[in-house]
């Protein structure tokens, strides 16, 4: 099996919560078919009747997701390739904004470029002390085109253009101090004890108040899906250029 091809979507329903998890042996990175079963995963869990809340995890103790496939960016042979490539993350960040339940991100470690979309995408993240971020798309010759817009909305322009431009390692400190996370915790177990225990509060809430809350955080997105179409565009042909190769390659 190919790199490409590997990876796992689970999805477990208890207790009101439906626990989604996603995993890849290259640092829980995100190839384009595991993207679209993530976003399908996603809203399946959102339309369950049994599940009041989201939460989102990923496989290990490792990273949180490396972001897009690198050996996925070495196939792409022609723009329309590459826009259905990072039209992936439009899937994902849509179904998890529009899924009528809150999504929880329960991120273990550090998380990079598209996984930076993801913790931004959820509607409350906790995350460990050592879940540091990167958007590390500049430094390989693209940018943060179809994140962008999630992250601008979580942290504003301000912290966003920061990250952006300087693509290099920020603290879970500066992601909790900007609004990225909401809680950070000392270990992973404590991090777990803690995702289960606010999961299971949420769990018991009115789901019809918290989906209007939900509807009220995310107004001004209606117009997302076409312009998340239009960033992956921009995404798609730049992974083309000869700079992204040779960055890639290296």
């Amino acid at each position: 099996m190919s790199l490409l091809d590997a990876g796992t979507i689970r999805t477990d329903v208890a207790d009101g919560i439906a626990t989604v998890t996603f995993g890849h042996p290259k640092g829980n990175s995100l190839p384009g078919a595991l993207l679209t079963s993530l976003a399908a995963a996603i809203e399946t869990a959102g339309r369950n009747e049994a599940a009041q809340v989201i939460v989102l995890r990923s496989e290990g103790t490792g990273p949180f997701c490396a972001g897009a496939s690198f050996d996925e960016f070495k196939t792409v042979k022609d723009a329309a390739e590459g826009k259905r490539f990072f039209s992936g993350f439009a899937q994902v960040i849509l179904a998890m904004i529009r899924a009528p339940k809150f999504v929880v991100a329960r991120v273990q470690g550090k998380t990079a470029g598209g996984g930076v979309g993801l913790v931004a995408a959820s509607d409350y993240a906790l995350a460990t002390s050592g879940a540091a971020l990167r958007l590390s798309e500049l430094a390989v010759g693209i940018g943060p085109f179809v994140v962008g817009p999630v992250i601008e909305k979580r942290i504003g322009l301000g912290a966003f253009a920061a990250m952006a431009i300087d693509a290099d390692w920020r603290s879970a400190e500066w992601g909790e101090r900007h609004g990225l996370y909401a809680e950070l915790l000392p270990t992973a177990d404590e991090l777990d004890r803690r995702v289960a225990a606010f999961t299971a509060k949420l769990a018991g809430f009115n789901p019809e108040a918290m989906r209007r809350l939900k509807e009220v955080t995310w107004e001004g997105t209606a117009g997302w899906p076409a312009l998340l179409a239009a960033r992956a565009e921009i995404s798609g042909t730049l992974v083309l250029s000869d700079f992204t190769k040779r960055a890639i390659g290296a």
